[in-house]
């Protein structure tokens, strides 16, 4: 069996009975973890993808096999990006800076340089398989020895070169054989696919050859690169029934040294001294206890003498540190290059547990009965978490402090945090793992900080990371109920600049000769330059003949209108309240939600855009229009909110200097209820997930397949405070589809899918047979709104 779970809902386990006869191997997620890989004692080879892009389920798509030779090692082809990231820089402005990007040669590429998708496998027997997924779906198989005379492997590791090259190492099991390496090329010839394979310098370990250890560890038991662009360096351990020392070695280039003959020939003119490459011990380990399991670290902190200076002056850890877990429990932090020890996880075996980094308050004894000890462990792509699997089939996910428990002053923290928030936002990993490290007092200015480095890019790319950001916010605001309320904001901002930019792209130009700006950019443009409150006005601006479409599709976008309308009414109705509150802030926390809006011209002009593209579309089919309940039979309700919309707009549409709304703009959003029903917006999903409750010391005991054993986190729980005006919903409450703006009903009888995010909640089936409204949901196939992947809910839950 395999088990899949996302660490938000760690409770939701989804298993699948795998096929293979033997014992499973090897497991390897690919770079976007929507693929998985899975390997077993007789050779087999199965590939794992989503179903729907559902994270709960999977179904095996391609399979490879070498007939009873178990598979020792498994990688998926690189794909040529390798970021570097630049601790030296982090104060720099630029994000290209902190962040570059390295020259790096894909393992093997299509037509066009495009990467081709592919795996390879080391077998015990010394065979090396390589297997390639062509773009018409079919797999193109090969296999070849390592070398001409081939031995037992058993242990195995592969790493890849600038060039395109794949290193893999190996070992017989001995620490008294050579640990030997490879260097093997792949391409594809006359549509077959093709290993070339070459012998590289080998090494024996250190402890081999010391007198004093020489048969105390007669095993290696680990062997590893440090990374996986790193083919220069590797970690190895061996071990004893009773203990294990680690040894790091580095390939270098060194001059070939010449024999006394040839000293005194002249030199022949650019001449230079023969080089050869050589292995050299970096560092090694005093006798350790024996060790379980070993993680490496993903982060691709550049290690140049400048970045390590930084790192240490500022006691920046990630990434620095590797994670040794041994058998009695306990797990060691090593820096990477020195080995020297950086923090300790102390076993909760004897009844208490210890975070990485802290010192231990009392000496433990160790208590009878089996001794709990980790058989996997695996760092967060920020090196910030560590998840791991004991013998006793435990998960456990462990905290790792960004300084290794070194007292680091409020400002660094911070500014440690930024860091690895702007790497993910850039990278488009997930930041789970960084929020784990968010206390509540620091999400205000963590938020603020990222939006003023995030205004610092140039354009192009602001545009690009342009929701990213918002999705970083909505999830560092849930972290703190001072700040919640920003993230319904933030949550609601997604929706309105998705749907912006859809409703814009139906636009098309009346004639084929298109002048340079879209039909959109042109309804930007204008909307920005004409200030008048009159809607009609502003409307006589535009060529019309744009904006003609279809009756269907303007009648199957209704409920998307009907939410931009709301929203507006929404804004307006509680302008006053956000305006006499405004006093209330405490250290810059928003009281209300909503509030978010009231400055953001942006945002304001979206809004007042899409007012003016509606007013057009409802000339064309009335019955697209948002519906409001009016207490007077004649008012005209578009031409009342965009008015004020206009004016609250003008206040705020030069955000260096915005203006507080005056008198007749509050006195005339004060009487909106009395003119119009004023609804009930649902804000923010439901977020069922753990990270809000994990900013305590405190570890939280979660069984498998119950849900809501957490204090608090119940179905029936939803974030309501009548003082910050977060909507409620009670068990018995309306579910809401958050991407089509439906209403489901109390007890839906569609199949949901939610965000393993936001909580964000949709129908996992289409019920539009339109194209405009086919074209919206095609946006949220593979990801929510926020970027968060989907899982199933269960029907019991839902």
């Amino acid at each position: 069996m395999i088990h899949i779970i996302d660490t938000e809902h760690p409770w939701d386990v989804y298993s699948i009975n795998s096929g293979h006869t033997e014992v499973i191997s090897c497991l390897e997620w690919d770079q976007a973890g929507s693929k998985l890989l899975s390997a077993d004692g007789d050779g087999q080879i199965k590939c794992w993808a989503m179903t729907e892009h559902l994270v709960n389920s999977w179904e095996s798509t391609q399979s490879s096999s070498v007939e009873g030779d178990p598979i020792v090692a498994l990688s998926w082809l690189h794909n040529g990006v390798k970021l570097a990231l630049h601790i030296e820089k982090s104060g720099s402005s630029n994000f290209g800076e902190k962040f570059s990007r390295v020259k790096f040669s894909p393992s093997l590429t299509l037509f066009g340089g495009k990467p081709m998708e592919g795996w390879l496998a080391v077998t015990v027997s010394g065979l090396v398989t390589v297997s390639l997924l062509k773009p018409n779906g079919t797999l193109l198989s090969a296999s070849e020895s390592l070398c001409r005379l081939r031995g037992r492997v058993a242990l195995a590791d592969i790493a890849f070169t600038g060039g395109g090259n794949i290193v893999v190492a190996t070992t017989d099991g001995s620490s008294c054989s050579p640990v030997q390496f490879y260097k093997v090329c792949v391409s594809v010839v006359n549509e077959k696919c093709r290993i070339d394979t070459e012998l590289l310098p080998s090494l024996f370990m250190r402890c081999t050859t010391d007198p004093v250890r020489r048969d105390k560890y007669p095993a290696v038991t680990h062997l590893k690169f440090l990374t996986r662009e790193n083919s220069e360096q590797v970690l190895l351990c061996a071990s004893s029934p009773t203990g294990s020392i680690v040894e790091c070695w580095s390939l270098r280039k060194e001059g070939l040294p010449v024999n006394n003959i040839f000293q005194h020939r002249s030199p022949v003119l650019g001449e230079k001294q023969p080089m050869i490459l050589k292995w050299r011990i970096l560092s090694a380990t005093n006798d350790l206890d024996r060790v379980s399991a070993v993680a490496l670290p993903k982060l691709p902190i550049s290690i140049s003498n400048t970045d390590l200076k930084v790192a240490s002056e500022t006691k920046f850890c990630p990434g620095l540190g590797l994670a040794l877990a041994f058998h009695d429990g306990n797990i060691h932090i090593l820096h990477r290059l020195s080995l020297h020890t950086m923090g300790v996880h102390y076993s909760s075996s004897s009844g208490s547990s210890q975070r990485v980094g802290e010192e231990p308050s009392i000496k433990r004894q160790r208590t009878g009965g089996p001794i709990m000890h980790f058989k996997a462990l695996q760092f967060s792509w920020t090196s910030l978490a560590l998840v791991g699997v004991d013998n006793h089939g435990k998960l456990h996910m462990i905290r790792v402090s960004p300084s290794m428990g070194q007292i680091l002053e409020m400002n660094t923290l911070l500014r440690h945090l930024l860091f690895l928030l702007e790497y993910c936002m850039v990278t488009g990993y997930d930041w789970w793992d960084v929020l784990l490290h968010v206390q509540p007092g620091m999400v205000h200015n963590l938020v603020e900080r990222l939006h003023e480095e995030y205004m610092r890019q140039n354009q192009a790319l602001q545009q690009v990371l342009s929701t990213r950001i918002v999705a970083v916010k909505a999830s560092l605001c849930k972290l703190s109920s001072a700040t919640a309320p920003r993230a319904c904001d933030f949550h609601a901002k997604l929706l309105l600049i998705a749907i912006s930019s859809t409703l814009k792209s139906l636009l098309r130009p009346h004639v084929l000769n298109t002048p340079d700006k879209s039909p959109g950019d042109r309804l930007a443009e204008i909307c920005a330059k004409n200030t008048d409150t009159d809607i009609d006005k502003v409307m006589i601006n535009l060529k019309t003949e744009e904006f003609v479409l279809d009756g269907p599709p303007l009648q199957s976008l209704q409920q998307l209108i009907q939410w931009v309308g709301d929203f507006v009414l929404y804004l307006l109705a509680n302008l006053p309240n956000q305006v006499s509150l405004i006093m209330s802030q405490i250290n810059g926390s928003i009281v209300r939600p909503g509030f978010g809006f009231l400055r953001d011209g942006a945002a304001l002009g979206m809004l007042r855009e899409m007012m003016v593209m509606i007013r057009i579309w409802g000339l064309l089919k009335p019955g697209c229009l948002p519906i409001y309940t009016a207490t007077s039979d004649n008012q005209d309700s578009m031409s009342l909110l965009f008015r004020l919309l206009t004016k609250l707009w003008l206040c705020s549409r030069d955000e260096s200097h915005p203006q507080e709304p005056d008198e007749s703009l509050i006195d005339e959003c004060c009487l909106l209820p009395s003119q119009l029903l004023v609804p009930t917006m649902d804000w923010l999903p439901i977020n069922d997930g753990i990270i809000t409750k994990m900013q305590s010391k405190h570890s939280l005991r979660l069984q498998f397949g119950k849900p809501y054993t957490l204090p608090g986190l119940n179905s029936s729980t939803q974030c309501h405070d009548s003082s910050v005006g977060c909507p409620y919903r009670s068990p018995g409450s309306q579910r809401i589809d958050n991407l089509r703006c439906l209403h489901m009903g109390v007890c839906p009888t569609e199949d949901i899918k939610a965000c393993t995010r936001c909580g964000c909640v949709t129908m996992l089936r289409s019920p539009n047979k339109t194209n405009a409204m086919k074209q919206w949901e095609q946006r949220w196939i593979k990801n929510c709104l926020c970027g968060g992947l989907w899982r199933r809910i269960p029907t019991t839950l839902s």
